[in-house]
């Protein structure tokens, strides 16, 4: 090496007093995270001269947090704690005349990183010729020591940090569009309202953690949809998680509503301080918030991904107005059968909307998911459609059913079936499973296929008990209403026999939330049982 680099080697040296210690780190100033350097040399001396020479450096704000490797295996070992390192500077030969190459591998090729800029020094370029080790080794910089000055260094130190950060910032949006992606396609499946709402926070947060520095950490967040003059909260998290249901004029702070009132004024979506307010509204009129605060410092890869993002929940929160739209005359069509089929056997139409609530609660109690509940809400009410092939002298004869009267009525529930069974849609199949299994018993000796146990569908166990249950509170042609703690009796009388134990234990232990649903639903004219 050349006098004036060694003159400046012994200078570094005096001014830094480094021992002969482990490998170290030295930061330097910084107004943010420092960038990661390691030098990665066998001469205590380069360690030296490159700290005091990058001693006051920053770039972009940030100083140099160096990293001291002696060998070929500490530098591996240091990546492999530190993959987040934006510049190696490598020496060629230390404990061999190629471990710098080796290590240049193993970093490429084993651990797979490729954003860390290596920039290669040697000081015996003749041991590792520069267009060889361009040409076979994934390097981005080739210096012999003697030409590395202190305005060199800083130049290349530089355009490798320009480098990596470049390539950190491509990598942060690749990462953001495949999450935008997986969120969108985990948007768009069909749900309720409050379950997209509750999905958009969890997507959201994690498309914006998109490394540990995130800035959004101790962020909170709600979702909000119009009703009459207000936005009420469907889903929170954060320090908004037990505002679900309350008016966001309340929870919403004073210092704060101002600018929730500006966008749902101007009917727009906002950046302002450290809140996102996303407004989204449907051609069917449907209107709905994001409320976001916590988010200092949003980059412009942060509001490009979340704008990206709002896009999609705009098409989602219309798909699901659209959905609601369907099921909501899927649900009018369900009832007013239910409701024919019941008028035709003088009895009220509210039946058929208590065993659906019934049904659904009882789903819900016994473990289904909320989609299993909802669908057997909408399908049980159509229990006993194949009453339209009864004869009415049988639906309306005031006393009891002769022997042979009852063997005809019960081919109601193979008329149903076959009303019902060639539909492939979902709503359809689970009815049908509830149409010809209501009547089946546990213990085997229902009909019509005299079924056991879990032979019999959940579907078709669930309807029996909720209809039952119902039927048996209410005042039939044939019958007066029971009492309430009659009807418990009987349920606890017959579990395990006419009805599947776990769920008339989950109906006897929670009896007030089911005769509430049974208050909900009065019939007219009639007084409670």
């Amino acid at each position: 090496m050349g006098k004036k680099y060694q003159q400046l080697l012994r200078r570094a040296d005096e001014c830094l007093n480094i021992g002969k210690g482990s490998p170290n780190a030295t930061p330097g100033p910084s107004n943010g995270e420092a960038w990661k350097v390691i030098i990665a040399d066998d001469e205590r001396e380069v360690h030296s001269m490159t700290r005091i020479v990058l001693g006051d450096y920053t770039f972009e704000d940030r100083g140099l947090n160096f990293l001291s490797a002696y060998s070929g295996a500490q530098t591996l070992q240091l990546i492999e704690e530190h993959p987040d390192t934006a510049v190696i500077l490598l020496d060629v030969v230390m404990e061999t005349d190629d471990s710098g190459l080796e290590v240049v591998r193993r970093i490429r090729e084993t651990l797979k990183n490729e954003f860390v800029r290596i920039i290669l020094r040697t000081g015996q370029p003749g041991k590792a010729p520069e267009t060889q080790v361009i040409a076979q080794y994934d390097i981005n910089d080739y210096k012999e020591k003697t030409e590395l000055t202190a305005q060199k260094l800083f130049t290349t130190i530089t355009a490798a940090l320009r480098a990596y950060r470049d390539l950190r910032i491509i990598e942060q949006n690749r990462r953001g569009l495949e999450k935008i992606i997986d969120a969108s396609a985990d948007l768009f499946e069909l749900r309720s309202l409050r379950q997209f709402a509750q999905g958009v926070l969890t997507q959201l947060l994690s498309l914006l953690h998109l490394d540990e520095s995130s800035l959004l950490m101790q962020a909170s967040a709600f979702t909000a949809s119009r009703n009459n003059d207000d936005f009420i909260i469907i889903a929170a998290t954060g320090q908004y998680e037990d505002t679900v249901g309350q008016p966001v004029k309340k929870v919403v702070p004073e210092h704060l509503r101002q600018h929730v009132i500006r966008a749902m004024q101007a009917e727009q979506s906002l950046f302002v301080e450290d809140m996102y307010i996303g407004y989204f509204a449907t051609r069917l009129g449907s209107r709905h918030l994001l409320f976001l605060k916590g988010c200092r410092n949003l980059t412009e890869l942060d509001q490009m991904l979340i704008n990206i993002f709002a896009s999609n929940i705009a098409i989602a929160f219309e798909n699901i107005a659209l959905n609601q739209e369907i099921v909501d005359t899927q649900k009018e069509v369900i009832f007013t059968l239910g409701e024919v089929i019941e008028t035709r056997s003088q009895e009220t139409g509210n039946h058929v909307r208590r065993v659906a609530e019934l049904s659904y609660l009882l789903a819900l109690k016994a473990g289904l998911s909320e989609k299993e509940a909802e669908l057997i809400r909408l399908a049980s009410p159509m229990h006993d459609v194949g009453k339209v092939g009864i004869p009415d002298a049988i639906l309306f004869k005031p006393a009891r059913l002769s022997l042979e009267e009852f063997e005809l009525i019960k081919h109601h529930t193979d008329i149903g079936y076959e009303i019902l069974k060639n539909s492939n849609r979902e709503i359809m199949l689970a009815a049908v499973l509830a149409a010809l299994q209501h009547h089946e018993r546990w213990d085997g000796g229902g009909y019509p296929k005299g079924l056991k146990g879990e032979d019999i569908h959940i579907y078709g166990r669930i309807t029996a008990l909720a209809d039952v249950f119902d039927a048996l509170l209410h005042a039939r042609i044939y019958k007066e209403a029971w009492e309430r703690e009659k009807v418990l009796d009987f349920i606890q009388k017959e579990r395990g026999k006419q009805f599947d134990p776990r769920l008339a234990d989950i109906l006897l232990e929670n009896r007030d939330e089911f005769f509430a649903i049974i208050d909900r639903y009065p019939d007219e004219g009639r007084d409670r049982p």
